[in-house]
């Protein structure tokens, strides 16, 4: 078992963090911000756009379980990576599309999925995700950690997480990790 770390940039943590936390061999997630100028930003200054952060996952996997690729293909299913600095209603450069690479592979593997993607035409329009060597994470306050799980009555998780959770149910189910009963 050799556990990595990736460093994804997809919108709202909270919309993403209930994704990764079903795929197999993922062993934890964690919500936090990266891509910046501030030491130690705290989400109300996140949220201004002023900081230079995107909101992101921390993600650590087992890569005998499951490739950074297939985070990627996950990554890129559960996101519109072709709209700039937005991922629906939510506007700014903290939801930017970005995938923060932690060695060369990752970098890699990062171009040739988008490049992929952009010759299969799986996308309308051009893919904008920014590509970005890696270089700190902040995690964000604890309150934001299982957030969906904790607040999943309220409308802004059953109107846009949820839809988003079935999506990945429905195109990832082999990949999910087994439910307890």
């Amino acid at each position: 078992m050799a556990i990595q770390l990736a460093t994804l940039g997809n919108g709202c943590f909270w919309c993403t963090e209930a994704i990764f936390k079903q795929l197999k061999g993922v062993q934890s997630v964690r919500s936090g911000f990266s891509g910046g100028t501030i030491k130690n930003p705290a989400y109300r200054e996140v949220v201004t756009g002023r900081t230079g952060h995107a909101e992101v996952l921390q993600i650590q996997y087992d890569d005998s379980l499951v490739s950074f690729a297939k985070l990627l293909e996950v990554f890129f299913a559960t996101h519109d990576p072709t709209t700039l600095n937005r991922q629906g209603n939510d506007v700014g450069t903290q939801y930017r599309s970005a995938i923060f690479y932690h060695d060369m592979k990752q970098k890699e593997s990062a171009m040739a999925t988008i490049e992929a993607l952009q010759t299969s035409d799986a996308f309308a329009d051009q893919i904008v995700t920014e590509v970005t060597a890696f270089e700190v994470f902040y995690p964000a306050e604890d309150y934001h950690n299982d957030y969906f799980a904790s607040h999943g009555h309220e409308p802004y998780c059953s109107l846009v997480i949820a839809p988003k959770v079935k999506k990945f149910m429905q195109k990832f189910a082999e990949d999910m990790k087994p439910r307890l009963a």
